[in-house]
């Protein structure tokens, strides 16, 4: 089973940047995108052979996002009790017989960190919703995390230590979930690689000279690790200021 993830930064740009041809070429069976920054009826996406499940922000041209998959789920969950999922649509769950994806889209800390205290409030019912989904089945957890993990995952660490999407808050929020029976498919295949990143500022060159940062995962319920086939970053797709995503597993 082959699946994507991609913040797509506005699909309707996005769509108009070559979206399409890379949905058609990747071939997933299970396709999830970030920030799809529209609302119901402002898109007509023709996929033929998937069903289309969208989280609509309330806001106009903010966050939200979507799962696009050949075979249809069991059942769809919009957000995650009282995480304000709804009205900014971040958080989309399928279940499908023998696993759950949820696909999200994790808030931003802000560049003032004025938005860390309700950052750390989403990570702890994040971590507790997963788990909890985990002990019903395996759990895939996708989507733009907002953080990069560990200093191999960011190219300019001296300064942005301390910054949003690198404190030790958000660091160690990523850590504690890992070490709750979760794993890190890119990592897992490749522990020690450097410059993989999935994000770039749009900056002025910065994308061609590889300054970024991976802040896009899939992550997947421990048990499911002798299943991974390969996991990719596709730094190569434009398109938007991320790049898409893919993990393959025998399901």
């Amino acid at each position: 089973m082959k699946l994507v993830s991609w913040n797509v930064n506005g699909l309707r740009a996005c769509v108009k940047k070559g979206f399409s041809a890379y949905f058609e070429k990747i071939d997933a069976d299970i396709f999830s995108v970030q920030e799809i920054k529209l609302q119901e009826g402002q898109i007509d996406l023709k996929l033929e052979g998937y069903y289309q499940y969208w989280n609509y922000a309330v806001k106009k041209g903010y966050s939200g996002t979507a799962i696009f998959t050949k075979e249809k789920p069991l059942a769809v969950k919009y957000g995650v009790g009282n995480l304000d999922a709804e009205e900014e649509g971040r958080i989309l769950t399928l279940e499908f017989p023998a696993f759950y994806v949820v696909n999200v889209y994790t808030p931003n800390a802000q560049r003032d960190l004025a938005r860390l205290p309700f950052r750390l409030e989403w990570e702890a019912r994040m971590h507790a919703y997963l788990k909890d989904l985990d002990s019903v089945k395996p759990v895939i957890y996708c989507g733009d995390l907002n953080v990069a993990h560990e200093e191999i995952d960011i190219r300019n660490v001296k300064s942005n230590i301390g910054n949003s999407g690198f404190t030790a808050e958000e660091r160690g929020e990523m850590t504690s979930l890992l070490k709750e029976g979760f794993v890190d498919t890119f990592r897992y295949f490749y522990p020690s690689l450097e410059g993989a990143f999935t994000w770039w500022s749009y900056m002025n060159t910065v994308r061609a000279r590889n300054i970024g940062w991976r802040i896009d995962y899939f992550i997947v319920s421990e048990r499911l690790v002798p299943q991974l086939e390969r996991a990719e970053i596709h730094a190569e797709v434009m398109g938007s200021d991320h790049c898409p995503i893919l993990l393959e597993i025998t399901l």
